[in-house]
Parts: structure tokens; sequence; C-alpha cells
């Protein structure tokens, strides 16, 4: 049976932030593998997390009281639960965490419910909420580079890939720039990193389509293509796709999840990854341009 965490707003003590900062840590130890008894820093945490220490130390005792973690005096907190046994946690839901809040303005903006220009008061007075909420998620929004500040005052929100056209169009310039990329002369992924995506996805397959969020599943995607895409140490073509995908974080975050294509998507992933492994550039450069099409295919229902 899935066992909930303590509800967020139960304790004056505990932010907005702390339950997101509790999941990603959670997700961490899964990925990772990390077994009872590990011990998890702090400073580490707040290295991955990139937050202060203050808001780390409050989701580490967010966990402790699941019992996902544990604590003792001067030794810091030690993983108390297995990796298998963390695919059952059900974090309870939180109608004013940051994440919900992203959301929902990252849906409104997609469904032409927000201006592309808005000031910090129209979004409190719009969903109830505090000065210090509202600013928390466009200075999230803004390092996403989905929204920028205004000289003065206000905020206006970076242009959406928001019809087929610009979908086709997004797909069949990635088409060009990935494949290409991995063919290039000198082409060295960073094997290392590569490792990382190849947790990321088993991780995926093995639950984590059905536990994370639409903002965590994109990431792992994004995390994958720009680790092949870097391997060709040319920053024009990195910079070119992660522009792209800056463009299409806010509407993939609010497109309803197709997880059969996600179980797909992520086998597919780990057949490039072994093929980068082995060196076999020209294989993963067809099959990359291939997985891309049906991508493409799947968003446009554009068959040509």
């Amino acid at each position: 049976m899935p066992f909930a965490m303590p509800d967020p707003g139960s304790s004056s003590n505990v932010s907005s932030l702390t339950p997101t900062l509790a999941r990603k840590i959670v997700e961490m130890i899964r990925r990772e593998g990390y077994a009872i008894g590990f011990r998890l820093t702090e400073q580490s945490l707040c290295d991955e997390l990139a937050v202060s220490r203050s808001p780390v130390r409050k989701a580490l005792q967010y966990l402790e009281t699941a019992g996902v973690v544990t604590s003792e005096p001067n030794k810091g907190y030690q993983v108390a639960k297995r990796a298998s046994e963390l695919g059952e946690l059900e974090f309870s839901p939180n109608p004013s965490s940051e994440e919900t809040v992203y959301m929902r303005i990252a849906n409104d903006r997609i469904h032409g419910l927000l201006p592309d220009e808005i000031a910090e008061a129209d979004l409190m007075n719009r969903y109830g909420l505090a000065r210090l909420q509202v600013q928390r998620v466009l200075n999230r929004m803004s390092r996403e580079s989905m929204i920028d500040r205004k000289p003065g005052r206000g905020w206006i929100f970076r242009p959406l890939l928001s019809n087929v056209e610009s979908h086709r169009e997004s797909y069949r310039f990635r088409m060009i720039i990935e494949p290409a990329a991995i063919l290039e002369p000198g082409y060295q992924v960073d094997l290392p990193e590569l490792e990382k995506c190849r947790r990321e996805q088993i991780e995926l397959l093995q639950g984590g389509i059905e536990r994370c969020t639409p903002t965590e599943l994109f990431r792992a995607g994004v995390h994958f293509h720009e680790t092949v895409i870097a391997g060709a140490n040319n920053r024009f073509l990195l910079d070119s796709l992660r522009t792209l995908n800056q463009m299409r974080r806010v509407v993939e975050y609010g497109t309803r999840l197709d997880r059969a294509r996600l179980h797909r998507q992520c086998e597919e992933h780990l057949v490039m990854i072994d093929l980068l492994v082995k060196g076999e550039r020209m294989e993963v450069s067809q099959f990359l341009r291939q997985h891309l099409n049906t991508a493409r295919i799947t968003k446009t229902g554009e068959n040509v």
C-alpha cells in the first residue's frame, strides 16, 4: 500500500517549496540507488538542488517525519528506506505549492488566458497569492527562460511553440542539427553525464513515468538530448537546442501526458545510449533522426 507524506500545510514551519525539494531528494535517492545508512549532507543537496541550506534542512525534516531518512546528533541525515520502497511514496497535494502555482500560470498562458505582459499584482489577485509566492514562481520561470523582467516594472512572456506549424518546424530543425552533431569531427560524448542519463531513463521506466511531474519528465528528456548534442563541442549547436527547449518547455508542461509514448521514448533513449557508449555514431545518428521524426508525427499528425 502506498504511504502518504505529511501534509505540507500542517505546519507553519513548512514552506510551499518543502514538498517540491523533498520529492527531488527522493528521486535522487532512487536514481543513485543509495543504500540504507547512506549519509545525505546538506551541502551536497544544496549543490544538487541549487538552493540554500535552510530549505534543504526543512525538506530533510519533512522526509524524516515519513521515515524516509533518519538523523543523529553530529552525524546528519541518513537514508532509512531502500530505493525500491520509495516508489510507493505519495506526496500530499498542496494547492499553494510552488509547483502547483507554476503549472496554473503555465496552463493559463498556454490557453491564452494571460496576456503577453503581466504585473505581479495581477497574478496575486488572479490566483489569491502573496507577493513572495508570485515572485518565487516568476523567478523560476525567468531562470527557465519562459519570462523576462521588463525594465522598471512588470514581466513579459517569451514566445511559445503553440501551433502545429511551429511544432513541425521545431522538429524539422532538430532533425537537422541533432543527428548531424553526432557525426561532427572530434565528437566525444561526456560518458559520466551519459550514465546519469541512463539512470534517469531506467528510473522512469521503473515507475517514474507514472510518478514524476511533467516538469521532471521534461527535464529528463532535455538532459538526454542536450548531453548528446554537447558531444560535438560546438556552442552554437548546443545553444540552438537549448533555446528551442526553452520555447517548448511551458507547452510541454501543459500537454496531456501520453504514458505509453513516454515508455517508448525512454526505451529508445536507452538504445541510443548503448550505441554511443560503443562508439557507433553513424547508427545512433540514423536512429536519432527516426526517433525525432516519430515524435514529430505524434505531435503534428503529419506523416510526411
